[in-house]
């Protein structure tokens, strides 16, 4: 899975597309609406490639964390909406089971899923390497 040219713009919902790359600005290309307009860095641009999940060890790259939901969830988009702040948690856990609690917030949690879900409307998540996702026991879990 390549999200090497998939953004996150701060104040803006959504993932975006890198389309074109200028000296001062980005053009991207909304996932959800295909609508297109230009980004600049000062508005907060990150690239998923660079965002990482913190744990207990070594952050796991959100690649890596969108593999391991993949392979929990197949094709199927998450339904956290209607989970409390502590089954998020627990759900979470069962994807990345040594996720730092006291670094990673409910919030974050949301935005993952968010993000996966468009990921996954746009066929853009795939399982490339099963090693590099990280091992657990999946629990079974409960409403």
């Amino acid at each position: 899975m390549d999200l090497s040219k998939i953004l996150s713009i701060s104040g803006k919902n959504g993932l975006f597309k890198l389309i074109s790359q200028g000296k001062n600005n980005f053009i991207v290309e909304s996932l959800e609406d295909k609508k297109r307009f230009s980004a600049f860095q000062s508005e907060g641009v990150s690239v998923l490639d660079n965002i990482s999940i913190y744990t207990y060890g070594e952050t796991i790259e959100l690649g890596n964390v969108f593999q391991a939901i993949y392979l929990k969830h197949g094709k199927q988009p998450v339904e956290y909406k209607k989970l409390t702040d502590i089954q998020l948690r627990e759900y979470f856990k069962e994807v990345v089971p040594e996720y730092d609690e006291t670094r990673v917030f409910v919030s974050n949690i949301k935005k993952v899923y968010q993000w996966y879900n468009i990921l996954l409307e746009n066929d853009l998540v795939s399982v490339s390497d099963p090693e590099s996702i990280p091992e657990h026991e999946p629990e079974s879990y409960e409403k």
